[in-house]
């Protein structure tokens, strides 16, 4: 789309508001309050690579290094103040964007490219509004960016939703960043309907008229998050695997017992193949051997993912029997399992899942792409929803309204987010009343992107007790993230 036709389309979508200038001298433009009502004057992107420590496996594959699109806004407010966002997030294209007829490089390029495109469009829309606003006027031509992309490129697989939601993301983060920063607070304390503009209802439909997402959030962050620690499928869990498997003696740790110790924890998130159920089995209980070994005064809670790599419910089903055989304290100690199968929940057969919830409970993560993915999945007797900053601010926020009126519990995981990526994943985390948990595996696996943040926010990224002390959020502009 070229960007004339960009800004025709944009300003099609902004009729409702009205004109600019007159919602300011009234004080508050249709789309929310004066003050959060933002007009996007520049966009910037960057770049930046990082190899990891040690290779991540997930989902079948072992990933060794991580690409971080950063986004820079510059915004103009009604009375001309210029207010600048910040954010960051890695592409993650192994788990966005898998395709088995493309190469590593080809997705990460294609998300790349796409970034560009995205940029254009937030760059060349001429609506004033809230973020959340912004987010849902844009999404739409979001996507069909995604669409021209994969187009112009000839791609034999489209870049996904969720692949364009990754891209997006950092720039609804940034947006909501520059609104935080234009009133002095966090962001998440920026979403009332006299902000935004509109109650819960334009977004989520109907049935959510005159609910307003700032009954979403807290008043002010939790103290403290209970930290999932990674223990993917390939990561050492003895001295002798981590010497087989190179990990370098550097200073930090190179064993699953070794982490515990360093990190305090009590938490660990456990990544299967959903390929083989003796190793399956076999590793779930090998991490809990060390855990209880480790510490055996833990109170110790597991999720165990399998980037939905199981063919079956009856794969699920068989394993958690397994588990219980082996050891049932084990069992009783997993909190949920995470998107068991394919992510495209309207496959045929479908996966229903009432059965495996009866046992544990089940998480959507993957196929959590919108509301209606929400409520296909609960449909399936899925009850909790992974939370991801990757997929937006906006995303997440909505996410939680609607998990939370149909009584599904919510986690945050990880997208390997270090630095501004795993504040504003820790801010979803703390914010949301009622997760169960955050995971952060930059710490694990791209450290040296984390250093710099040590002595700025020690609280998120020092962890001694097993938890994320988010508290240091209060009080903090935007997102976070900034001095």
């Amino acid at each position: 789309m070229s960007r004339t036709s960009r800004r025709a389309l944009c300003r099609g979508a902004a009729a409702a508001v009205g004109m600019w200038a007159a919602s300011s001298r009234r004080g508050c433009a249709a789309g929310g309050s004066s003050l959060t009502t933002l007009r996007v004057k520049d966009v910037r992107t960057g770049f930046r690579d990082h190899r990891y420590r040690t290779p991540y496996k997930f989902g079948g594959v072992p990933v060794d290094r991580v690409t971080l699109l950063d986004v820079t806004i510059d915004t103009e407010l009604p009375d001309g103040r210029v207010v600048t966002g910040v954010a960051a997030m890695p592409l993650g294209n192994v788990w966005a964007f898998p395709a088995r007829d493309l190469p590593y490089q080809a997705t990460l390029d294609a998300m790349k490219s796409l970034a560009g495109r995205i940029a254009g469009v937030v760059r060349d829309c001429p609506e004033a509004a809230h973020p959340l606003e912004l987010w849902h006027r844009l999404e739409p031509e979001f996507l069909a960016a995604a669409a021209a992309e994969s187009a112009r490129l000839a791609l034999p697989v489209a870049i996904p939703k969720l692949a364009t939601l990754v891209v997006a993301s950092p720039f609804d983060a940034a947006l909501h960043d520059a609104c935080g920063k234009a009133l002095g607070r966090s962001s998440f304390l920026t979403v009332a309907p006299e902000l935004v503009g509109h109650d819960l209802s334009r977004y989520l439909g109907a049935e959510f008229a005159g609910e307003s997402l700032q009954d979403v959030v807290r008043p002010r962050p939790a103290d403290t998050v209970p930290l999932f620690h990674s223990v993917g499928g390939s990561d050492p869990l003895s001295a002798a695997e981590a010497d087989a498997m190179g990990v370098p003696r550097d200073g930090l740790p190179r064993t699953l017992a070794e982490w515990i110790a360093f990190n305090g924890l009590w938490n660990i998130k456990i990544k299967l193949q959903g390929e083989s159920l003796d190793w399956d089995v076999d590793r779930t209980l090998a991490v809990d051997r060390i855990a209880r070994e480790t510490r055996p005064d833990g109170g110790w809670r597991y999720c165990v993912d399998f980037n939905e790599r199981c063919p079956n419910v009856d794969y699920v089903l068989e394993y958690l029997r397994r588990v219980k055989a082996g050891s049932a304290r084990c069992l009783e100690s997993i909190l949920y399992v995470e998107q068991p199968t394919v992510r495209d929940l309207a496959t045929v057969p479908r996966n229903d899942m009432h059965l495996a919830a009866k046992l544990r409970p089940v998480v959507i993560d993957e196929s959590l792409t919108d509301l209606e993915t929400l409520l296909l999945a609960r449909d399936l007797g899925y009850t909790g929803v992974a939370l991801k900053a990757c997929k937006g601010q906006s995303h997440s926020l909505l996410m939680a309204a609607a998990a939370r009126r149909h009584g599904m519990f919510v986690c945050v995981q990880d997208l390997t987010c270090p630095g501004a990526a795993l504040v504003h994943s820790a801010g979803i985390a703390a914010w949301v009343p009622g997760v169960a948990g955050i995971e952060a595996n930059a710490r694990q696996y791209v450290p040296e992107a984390n250093r710099e943040w040590e002595d700025r926010l020690p609280g998120i990224f020092r962890v001694t007790d097993g938890s994320m002390h988010t508290a240091c959020l209060a009080g903090r502009p935007g997102l976070g993230a900034a001095d």
